[in-house]
């Protein structure tokens, strides 16, 4: 099944490349990520399809990034380990993962499973499109319409906004806002947060960005309200 978007998440350079090499043969197209931290970062940038995510990682393991995943999306995911051990297995499935290959796996083994995976019906809780009384976003593309207005927005600030509709009506705080948009709460700062609202709401409306869905939750972070 080719041509689908794949998110290669592993800290070994060889793995990742040979990954890539597999997959791209097969016709996909591959991002990929040296650690958790930058797979979430990548996964609301790009909207992947499938994530191959290698559970021995430093900082953020696999296990920790298969759970944030899990808190935002039903994106299907292969678990890498070099561990051969039954446990490990229940652990992965118990957490939300669709697979579990072990280390070193045989390349027609991973391109098979991929491809079962990539076929398998989805729970319908990933979308490719959002829409609201007043935006309107496309996933594949990355397009953003607001009041019948396309805006241009960077890559944090689509980021930040693809994780308030994901969660609509939703009050986000600082730290799941720092961990869903920038993969981190420890580097990112809460003005930042707060200086990339305040950007994200003058783009949406550069007349008056007070009037924006985003609502300031005071004292505690934001929520999207949807709009009726």
């Amino acid at each position: 099944m080719g041509g689908s978007r794949i998110l290669v998440v592993d800290d070994d350079d060889d793995i990742r490349g040979l990954v890539r090499a597999l997959l791209e043969r097969a016709g996909h197209e591959v991002i990929d990520a040296p650690d958790g931290r930058a797979g979430l970062r990548e996964l609301y940038a790009g909207s992947p399809d499938l994530v191959i995510l290698d559970v021995a990682m430093p900082g953020l393991d696999g296990w920790a990034t298969l759970e944030r995943i899990r808190e935002v999306s039903d994106i299907p995911v292969l678990m890498l380990t070099a561990r051969d051990a039954e446990l490990e297995r229940v652990r992965g499935l118990r957490s939300g993962a669709d697979d579990y290959v072990i280390k070193p796996f045989g390349r027609q083994e991973l391109a098979a499973r991929v491809d079962v995976l990539l076929r398998r019906p989805r729970s319908g809780a990933e979308r490719d499109t959002y829409a609201d009384a007043r935006l309107s976003i496309s996933f594949a593309q990355r397009a953003v319409r607001y009041d019948d207005r396309e805006v241009a927005l960077t890559r944090l600030e689509y980021r930040l906004l693809s994780a308030f509709v994901q969660h609509p009506n939703q009050v986000l705080s600082h730290d799941q806002l720092r961990e869903l948009v920038w993969g981190d709460t420890v580097a990112t700062s809460r003005d930042e947060v707060k200086l990339y609202v305040g950007y994200l709401r003058r783009k949406l409306a550069p007349d008056a960005p007070g009037s924006t869905p985003i609502e300031t939750v005071r004292g505690f972070g934001y929520r999207y309200k949807t709009p009726n």
